[in-house]
């Protein structure tokens, strides 16, 4: 392997993990704003508070080592990133905030505030929505480079229709990633009720999210025909993140291994998201930027390559460390500690 391919393969799963991680977190902001809107609260706030207390702090670890690895790793990312995400990178940062403030907010100060839990809610969608644009602007066709400068073409951006299917998806998926793990932690805390309005979450969401796929792959074909065509060469990775996906659901159909069911919903996105790195290749911003045109000099990607395996190395144990004390500590999911 080479060690291109290794950086780009390091700052994938740690994208991975702020995927699966922040779909958590941001689906159960969405959630808990539902469920007080609907009278539903007292079925599952309980559920969702026990989860977030000790979560959201580590959330944005993964979604920063990736933008400063792949600053690191291609230095040319940030000069034509740099433009082409200044609008919605700046809405996310805004968002982003807002959020943080919830907790300052929402827990420090009156809980009981719809407005506050109405912002949780709403950032949890649109956080997501404005970040995808990163995956839609990398396929090509909404930057120019005239001379020395780089152009963002916003208006081919906003009337893509493969630029919506990502922003659809992504926010489906959120929620669907959300509703799965939620209904394994009710389960896990033996929580019945709160269990089964999060299952019929899953459910309900679980054909929005295939759908989106479909329709992802169908407006790829029409702007991106090389990516396309590449993805349809690793097709088995496609398949085995749909057979993961049809096992998943049955499991949740049927009321039984909760915990099983999560860890296929992984290994379904697992594969579907490394299929879509590996068929993008090798660019990073079509066509200005490959893995190899914009890597940084070699002695400089073995230290980042070091240091992010190190980080992650880290970071993994740290996880774990953090739901054996917590999210899976039997007391704690209870609510008994």
């Amino acid at each position: 392997m080479s060690i291109e391919i290794l950086g780009i393969t390091v700052l994938w799963v740690f994208l991975y993990g702020y995927v699966i991680v922040a779909s958590i977190d941001f689906g159960a902001g969405f959630f808990a704003y539902y469920g007080r809107i609907t009278g539903k609260e007292h079925v599952i706030s309980h559920i969702i508070s026990r989860y977030l207390s000790p979560v959201w702090e580590v959330t944005n670890v993964f979604f920063v080592f990736f933008f400063v690895g792949l600053v690191g790793f291609f230095p040319d990312a940030a000069y034509y990133y740099g433009t082409a995400l200044l609008i919605p990178g700046s809405i996310a940062l805004i968002l982003l905030a807002i959020r943080g403030s919830f907790y300052a907010f929402g827990n420090y100060g009156s809980k009981d505030n719809s407005f506050y839990l109405f912002l949780y809610g709403a950032t949890g969608l649109l956080i997501p929505a404005a970040l995808s644009t990163a995956l839609t602007i990398s396929e090509g066709g909404f930057i120019e480079e005239q001379g020395n400068k780089v152009i963002f073409l916003a208006g081919e951006l906003v009337s893509s229709p493969y630029s919506w299917s990502v922003v659809i998806l992504a926010i489906v998926s959120v929620l669907f990633i959300s509703a799965v793990f939620l209904t394994y932690y009710a389960d896990r805390a033996g929580d019945t009720p709160a269990r089964d309005l999060l299952r019929t979450f899953a459910l309900f969401w679980s054909p929005p999210t295939i759908l989106a796929s479909f329709l992802v792959f169908a407006s790829l074909r029409e702007h991106n025909e090389r990516h396309f065509n590449n993805a349809l060469e690793i097709w088995w990775m496609f398949g085995l993140s749909l057979l993961c996906f049809l096992a998943a659901m049955l499991m949740v159909y049927k009321k039984k291994r909760f915990g099983t069911s999560f860890i296929l919903v992984m290994l379904q996105f697992f594969f579907a998201f490394f299929g879509y790195g590996a068929s993008h290749l090798p660019y990073i911003l079509d066509p200005f930027i490959t893995i190899y045109s914009g890597y940084t000099n070699p002695e400089m990607g073995m230290a980042l390559v070091a240091a992010f395996i190190a980080g992650l190395l880290l970071l993994i144990p740290s996880l774990i460390l953090l739901m054996r004390l917590f999210l899976f500590n039997a007391d704690y999911v209870k609510g008994e500690k």
